[in-house]
């Protein structure tokens, strides 16, 4: 058994929140680098340069890329070894998403009542979500997510005869219905199976996967090309105004599902895809 301080996660989250928003993951990086170089279309490649350079002004300047530093999404991977000694596990990672948008002077976005709409002046609570694993570690995601692009995706109850056409159906209606609104290029990420529920949290965890790699289920990773060349000839573009780098990447994760049904669920994210990971 291993014991790990609520401190030491608050300290964590803290940091991850700041470093999140002020610069992409390498494979994000890259990933604007290649679209830029294969861009066809004139504006298409002016504004993903002017995305290349935000990126830099970002990094060197300690500011956030983007205005809007999203709601707080955590995924917490606890090993079954590990006894977290402090204040309530939900308290310390509320607490270092308080300190982290605090002390990077992020934009405070949450709104305590749905309806009533009375900012929380923090960026508290976070979303989020909890799994247990074996070991005595515990692996911190933290994905802030901005809601224009969140406000682009959907859920569909597919029913099991829709199959395979079903899915890519459903992907590419909601990218289409996204448009410019997801700030394109994008990373979609997509859940099949489960529940209702569940097929939402793959979604958002497929966000969260390196856009280099693919799904190890073959079938699985044949959809992924499929619908990136698929999206990408959609003619969306950069900025939604035109050209053949509409997405970035495509992630799909996969979970077993009841014999009546066929949940389906596109997050979409814009072309500021932001995630880190540490293993404390």
């Amino acid at each position: 058994m291993r014991t790990i301080n609520t401190d030491t996660i608050t300290a964590n989250i803290k940091e991850m929140c700041i470093e999140a928003n002020y610069q992409l993951s390498e494979d994000m990086k890259c990933g604007i680098h290649k679209a830029y170089d294969s861009e066809c279309s004139f504006l298409g490649k002016q504004i993903l340069g002017q995305l290349k350079e935000n990126m830099e002004i970002a990094k060197t300047e300690n500011i956030p890329i983007c205005q809007d530093t999203g709601m707080a999404v955590v995924f917490i991977k606890l090993g079954q070894d590990v006894h977290v000694e402090g204040v309530s596990l939900e308290q310390a990672i509320n607490q270092g998403i308080r300190e982290g948008y605090k002390e990077g002077y992020l934009r405070k976005s949450i709104v305590g009542d749905p309806l009533i709409r009375k900012n929380t002046n923090d960026n508290t609570p976070g979303v989020i979500h909890y799994e247990i694993i074996q070991g005595d570690k515990m692996e911190i995601t933290v994905a802030p997510k901005g809601f224009g692009s969140e406000n682009m995706s959907r859920i569909f109850m597919l029913k099991p005869a829709d199959g395979a056409e079903g899915v890519k159906n459903a992907v590419l209606e909601t990218v289409k219905l996204a448009g410019p609104n997801a700030c394109p290029p994008m990373i979609v990420g997509v859940g099949i199976g489960g529940d209702f529920e569940k097929c939402a949290i793959l979604a958002k965890k497929a966000l969260t996967r390196n856009i280099n790699e693919y799904s190890e289920i073959d079938h699985i990773k044949n959809l992924e090309i499929e619908l990136l060349n698929q999206i990408n000839k959609l003619g969306i573009g950069p900025a939604g105004l035109g050209g053949t780098s509409t997405a970035l990447g495509v992630n799909i994760e996969t979970y077993p599902t009841h014999i009546a049904g066929l949940p389906v669920a596109v997050n979409i994210c814009c072309h500021v895809n932001r995630h880190i990971t540490r293993i404390i």
